[in-house]
């Protein structure tokens, strides 16, 4: 029997329901690879904002147990959801990869002019041989297959190979405190394992409400980049509860999943350019205050952002053992505080030291 309509939920109780959910009320005690399943993969556009993730969600997180992982091969970085570089876990990266597939390949479809006569089969085909011989380069996937192809577009012929193959980006990349060029191979390659079905998009469905919710099917949609998700919410109703926001849209959620009360306390949270807390709903307004909408962006690059109390309140640069924090309101000398702790643990564990945080404007 579908579960009835339940009560509004306020901004402030959305707030601290998603926090509660993202490890951001306070530190978890869990491991790295665990926090990676759970939160569904970190945005991995750039090297370091995982490793900022993690500190910013567990307890006693130290950036090398998430660089072993990559270099053993239990997380990988790749395109998944939103045609963005995602760090998954081995199993989400071959469950949540045809998931995707579909947009992967509508994607293609964009840059069909510049594919006029070529064979995506044998495209797909040429490009699997040649990263499966070694990892290669963007560049060099660009050139072997213009000899192939001489009168396509060369972005287009790089685009369809990442988006037909699964790639991942191979160690030393992204392995904290190293360096290296960005090179591909395919994810079978990497770590022996095969795509599969997995849990299929019921399963994925239930565990983004577990790391995003309360929600609903377009704050899906938004996350994974997808469409049409209304059927699988639709078939799942029997096994969640719903809600309703102060607009009245429909929001699901698992029954037992954690809902604080909305004057719980948030402490102070520095997060990294990209973060997904605040990209995988439609409505943001349960992180970002309407007045500050848009300004953790700078043109179509995301800044680092402060949390404060919840919500963003700010945002942050680092340079030079300094991290400078420009608030978007007045604030109380007590949280001020609370601030430059949080600031100095970071520097702490993630910096080259102790450092200092100081308050002021942040270009960009």
């Amino acid at each position: 029997m579908a579960s009835p309509a339940r009560s509004v939920l306020g901004v402030r109780a959305l707030n601290r329901a998603t926090l509660a959910r993202q490890l951001l009320l306070g530190r978890a005690a869990m491991p790295a690879g665990g926090a990676v399943a759970h939160l569904l993969g970190l945005q991995a556009q750039n090297v370091k904002p995982p490793y900022y993730q993690l500190h910013a969600r567990l307890a006693g997180f130290r950036p090398e147990e998430l660089g072993r992982l990559m270099e053993e091969r239990q997380v990988v970085r790749m395109v998944t959801m939103r045609s963005t570089i995602h760090a998954h876990t081995v199993q989400d990266a071959l469950t949540l990869r045809p998931l995707v597939q579909g947009a992967r390949d509508r994607e293609v479809g964009y840059f069909r002019k510049g594919l006029a006569g070529v064979d995506l089969g044998a495209l797909a085909g040429r490009a699997r041989g040649f990263v499966e011989e070694e990892p290669r380069t963007m560049g060099e996937i660009r050139e072997e297959l213009l000899r192939q192809w001489p009168g396509a577009d060369p972005q287009a012929l790089a685009v369809a190979a990442r988006c037909l193959l699964p790639l991942v980006q191979v160690t030393p990349r992204g392995v904290w405190g190293r360096g290296g060029q960005v090179r591909l191979t395919t994810l079978e390659r990497w770590t022996g394992e095969r795509e599969r079905e997995g849990e299929g998009m019921d399963g994925v469905v239930l565990r983004y409400l577990a790391a995003f919710g309360p929600a609903s099917v377009k704050d899906m949609q938004t996350w994974a980049g997808l469409t049409r998700l209304r059927g699988v919410f639709e078939g799942l109703r029997p096994r969640l509860v719903t809600f309703r926001d102060e607009n009245g849209v429909e929001l699901f959620d698992l029954p037992d999943a954690p809902r604080p009360d909305p004057g719980t306390p948030a402490p102070p949270r520095f997060l990294p350019e990209f973060d997904n807390l605040l990209l995988s709903h439609a409505d943001r307004a349960r992180v970002v205050p309407p007045e500050f909408k848009g300004r953790n962006t700078s043109g179509n690059q995301s800044r680092c952002v402060l949390m404060a109390d919840g919500f963003l309140g700010g945002v942050w640069a680092a340079a030079g053992g300094v991290v400078t924090v420009e608030l978007f309101r007045e604030t109380a000398a007590a949280v001020k505080e609370e601030i430059v702790a949080e600031g100095e643990a970071m520097l702490a564990a993630l910096g080259d030291g102790p450092g200092k945080v100081r308050f002021g404007s942040v270009r960009g």
